[in-house]
């Protein structure tokens, strides 16, 4: 590895943002596009500033932006201000708590609420709402006060937030035991054959698309993380299908990449494609209606529906449901009313 003496900003103290341990598959990859797929709403240039400034450390020692990184580097990104996380400001964000005690708490998370500041999402976030109402919420082992899991931004449903630090232990082994549960509705496009089966398949980040994950299979499963989807027919409509989703793991975008692995994106999923004609004719009709659907739904159609634990406390086992959304709701009716020409 090739050392250089940093050119630090005068009278400014880094601070560390991300820590990254790379894949033992990983080929050589320049180190600012690697930092890419890993930061979402990063330039390449604000990477290239941070090596710069030295705040770009391959175990442990500053690297030029044209770094290759090799298997098993640890890298840490450092930038001048501190993290966001931090910097957290409480704020009056309404929130719908289904229930409260001394230990823990479940939120319904409606869709379009980030769960917690990062890049591009400073404010306005679950988080915030949180420490607004809770004062010591206890740090997840990423500093987020609270956060024993999380959904994506537009996706909603319930939550558990821990209020003290044997909450947060507890609840965080449940969720890494596989001893939770969860379950989601999702609609998705296609009709899907089976009534119900297991999708099996690592799931890490997209090679060539940042902001995606992906499945990885056979002699490149080592790219990527184990995680099993258990799903199951609700209603087929047609082009679409209504499926219930069960998680055996949590991984991020987990149901909206293995339904994708199986030809069956989630409707109106913009990231992953959901949002274009999957499947159907090509009448001009169709798209119309396809097109209202969209706007009716503007989002990936996914609710966290159901969340059981064991009560950290009394050992109790807690299961809570909250219906589906009206959103997804109004999008499945229409599909009901078209698939019945």
């Amino acid at each position: 590895m090739e050392e250089y003496t940093p050119q630090l900003p005068e009278g400014d103290n880094l601070h560390e943002h991300h820590t990254f341990t790379v894949d033992k598959g990983q080929a050589p990859l320049r180190i600012d596009k690697y930092v890419m797929n890993y930061i979402e709403n990063i330039t390449r240039s604000k990477i290239q500033n941070a090596a710069k400034n030295g705040g770009i450390l391959v175990n442990g020692v500053p690297v030029k932006s044209n770094y290759k990184v090799r298997p098993n580097d640890h890298i840490k990104v450092l930038f001048p201000h501190p993290t966001y996380e931090a910097l957290l400001i409480g704020e009056d964000i309404p929130l719908d708590i289904l229930y409260e005690d001394d230990e823990l708490l479940v939120v319904n998370k409606p869709a379009g609420l980030v769960v917690h500041p990062g890049h591009g999402n400073y404010s306005g976030t679950l988080i915030n709402g949180l420490i607004y109402r809770f004062e010591n919420l206890p740090n997840n082992s990423s500093e987020r006060p609270g956060l024993v899991h999380r959904i994506d931004k537009d996706t909603s449903g319930l939550l558990v937030v821990a209020k003290t630090e044997k909450a947060m232990a507890h609840l965080s082994l449940q969720f890494a035991e596989k001893t939770s549960e969860r379950e989601y509705v999702a609609l998705v496009w296609g009709n899907v054959e089976a009534d119900e089966g297991v999708i099996e398949g690592n799931i890490g980040r997209h090679p060539k698309n940042r902001l995606q994950n992906t499945v990885f299979l056979d002699e490149e499963a080592e790219k990527g993380k184990p995680a099993v989807t258990h799903y199951k027919v609700l209603e087929r409509l047609g082009y679409v299908t209504l499926v219930s989703c069960k998680l055996e793991t949590g991984r991020t975008h987990q149901i909206r990449v293995h339904m994708k692995h199986i030809g069956h994106t989630l409707f109106n999923d913009e990231r992953y494609g959901g949002n274009a004609i999957l499947k159907g004719t090509t009448f001009t009709k169709y798209k119309q209606f396809v097109d209202n659907c969209f706007k009716i739904l503007p989002r990936q159609a996914l609710h966290a529906k159901t969340l059981g634990f064991k009560h950290p406390k009394t050992g109790e086992f807690m299961r809570f449901e909250t219906p589906v959304p009206e959103d997804i709701e109004a999008c499945v009716e229409k599909w009901r009313g078209y698939s019945k020409f």
